[in-house]
């Protein structure tokens, strides 16, 4: 029987033959058909949802245990509330209330436009802030301005109603209420609580801060500034802060403020008490300058029955003196800054009548301002024909006094001197006030109509020939560079203002020269003096004026323009000097009037002052 070998070749082949088949049934991949894929994509999903879920309610845990530590009660309308805001508007403003601190944070005025005709903001971009920082009872000090609150819009009629929430619980909550109505820049503001009188913390003091920061309306910004002011009622009695002040105040109706020609008031019927009011200037006249001036108001809220209840009143327009003067009681017309005493009372009374009468039919608002001065001209002609008329009579009795000074020269005669030059003019029927009394009339005018064009805002952006507003200058040419006290510009009205009261003052010379008595030994050369104030006048007008409102450098014109006429009528057509001299020659042959007792006791004076003055130089020469 045959043995058979081993093969190795054959052996090495199997091994090779088995590890080819081991490698394909360990690499082959299994088949993949659509349900096995639904299956395993469903599973994935509901496993990731699932440790989403547990995340979220984990983070929303965590947030609510945060917010709880933060803000305690107030924790609730935190995690109710979302961030946000909403506007309530009529045809006049447009509000735009912020969900977190429930506060006003656009307040556009919509007639009206910026000097660079952009939409007038009062309020914008972080510039104003309202808080209420008040205490809890688990001893957190919270202010609204942090937290968000939950708005409620509703409307009755054509009123807008926005309640603004920092909820408690559904209904224990701190509400900023806002009513705005149709075609009024009011909006009513009630700050009230309800149910927290265990969450407040009645120990501590509950402080309202209102703030805000005067955007630049007007072209310059110095004249605006100077126009801006911080007002306030307080005690029944309208007061402003000075430049850079600040002053704690009781009983305050409301504070305003006032930025030249628009103004954002904060009013409570509920007066204010130790209520600290803060105005601060911003300094230098720089072209891009943003602000004017910063004002501030910190004052205590009180609790009643350990709930806030306040009834405020938000305004946020035009500082126009009709409208202001139309909410009646409130005193609010006074910011108007028509002037004090004799002044405000003609632009009140005088100057606004008459100006809402012609502009009832007039449309050019320049025309206004010539019409007005016309009117003015015309009240004010008998004074000057008084004036005038003085002037003609010490022009004929000029020579006789000047006779008086010859026959009583020297120091030692000054009193014979003074007594016969009141003797001749008391015969002649002259005054010497009567020179004076044209001036001393038209100041009140002049200072009254300095407030009166500058403030009114019906001549804001109205323009007339050249000037296109009438509340600024009027730009002719801009200098490329800045002249002290004159500016950086040239402006056409202040100098054809200071060339009609050139004119003028060159014409008055002549009259005052008449009205002076003849220059007495050792008194000054008034003549002389007005030489010099014939040019200083009008240079000083044109630097002065260079600034001011174009509408007030108008009516200077046309006043000394239409003087200039009046005096060259009256010297010519009305005032007969013939005439006069034939009347003082009467008067002089009448008996002397009794004299009364403030003459006699003048006279008495005088002739005891001659009597020393006597006295004195006998004791001189015995020396």
């Amino acid at each position: 029987m045959e043995q058979k070998k081993f093969d190795l070749n054959s052996f090495i082949g199997m091994l090779l033959l088995g590890g080819i088949l081991l490698w394909w049934m360990n690499t082959r991949e299994p088949e993949v058909t659509p349900e096995t894929t639904k299956t395993e994509q469903v599973s994935e999903t509901a496993t990731t949802q699932n440790n989403l879920a547990e995340t979220t309610v984990l983070n929303d845990s965590l947030q609510q245990i945060a917010l709880k530590n933060k803000l305690g009660a107030f924790a609730y309308g935190a995690s109710t509330s979302k961030k946000g805001s909403t506007s309530i508007e009529n045809d006049l403003v447009k509000l735009t209330i912020d969900n977190k601190g429930g506060q006003i944070t656009e307040a556009l005025i919509k007639n009206f436009k910026t000097y660079d005709s952009l939409p007038l903001y009062l309020v914008k971009d972080n510039n104003a802030s309202f808080n209420i920082n008040f205490g809890t009872t688990d001893n957190r000090i919270l202010n609204t301005k942090d937290l968000l609150f939950t708005p409620t819009l509703t409307k009755n009629g054509d009123t807008q109603i926005l309640s603004m929430k920092l909820k408690v619980s559904e209904t224990k909550f701190l509400e900023y209420r806002y009513e705005i109505k149709k075609d009024d820049y009011r909006v009513a503001f009630a700050v009230r609580s309800q149910g927290l009188n265990s969450v407040i913390n009645s120990s501590q003091a509950i402080n309202l801060d209102w703030s805000l920061k005067g955007f630049r309306h007007e072209k310059s910004l110095k004249t605006e500034n100077m126009y801006s002011y911080y007002y306030y009622k307080a005690d029944d009695e309208v007061d402003y802060l000075q430049m850079n002040d600040d002053e704690t105040v009781s009983d305050v109706n409301w504070v305003a403020y006032k930025q030249h020609f628009f103004s954002s008031i904060l009013s409570s019927d509920t007066p204010f008490n130790d209520a600290s009011l803060k105005s601060v200037d911003f300094d230098g006249e720089e072209k891009d300058s943003v602000f004017t001036k910063s004002y501030g108001l910190k004052t205590p809220l009180a609790l009643t029955n350990g709930e806030l209840n306040y009834n405020m009143q938000w305004f946020y327009g035009p500082t126009d003196y009709n409208l202001l003067e139309s909410y009646e009681g409130t005193g609010l017309d006074e910011i108007s800054d028509l002037g004090w005493g004799i002044f405000g009372f003609l632009n009140r009374t005088v100057f606004y009548p008459v100006f809402n009468l012609l502009k009832g039919f007039i449309g050019n608002f320049g025309l206004i301002i010539i019409l007005m001065t016309i009117v003015v001209r015309i009240i004010m002609s008998p004074v000057l024909y008084k004036s005038y008329l003085s002037s003609a009579k010490m022009k004929v009795i000029r020579p006789e006094m000047e006779e008086i000074n010859k026959k009583y020269p020297g120091k030692e005669n000054a009193m014979k001197r003074q007594q016969e030059t009141m003797a001749v003019q008391r015969k002649a029927g002259v005054n010497m006030m009567s020179g004076c009394i044209p001036a001393l009339m038209q100041m009140p005018v002049f200072f009254a109509l300095f407030k009166f064009f500058p403030t009114n805002i019906e001549f804001r952006q109205k323009s007339f020939l050249w000037a296109n507003d009438l509340s600024s200058y009027d730009l002719i040419y801009q200098l490329p560079f800045n002249i002290p006290f004159y500016g950086n510009h040239i402006s056409l009205f202040p100098i054809l203002a200071s060339v009609a009261i050139f004119f003028y003052m060159r014409m008055n010379q002549s009259q005052q020269a008449n009205m002076q008595a003849p220059t007495q030994e050792g008194m000054p050369d008034m003549q002389k003096m007005m030489k010099y104030m014939i040019y200083f006048s009008p240079i000083m007008m044109l630097f002065f004026f260079n600034n001011y409102a174009s509408g007030l450098s108008l009516y200077y014109f046309i006043s000394n323009l239409l003087t200039i006429i009046i005096m060259l009528i009256i010297k010519h057509y009305v005032i007969d000097e013939d005439k006069i001299h034939a009347k003082i020659e009467e008067n002089k042959k009448k008996p002397e009037k009794a004299k009364s007792k403030f003459r006699e006791r003048l006279d008495n004076a005088m002739k005891q002052a001659q009597e020393q003055q006597a006295a004195q130089q006998k004791a001189k020469k015995k020396k």
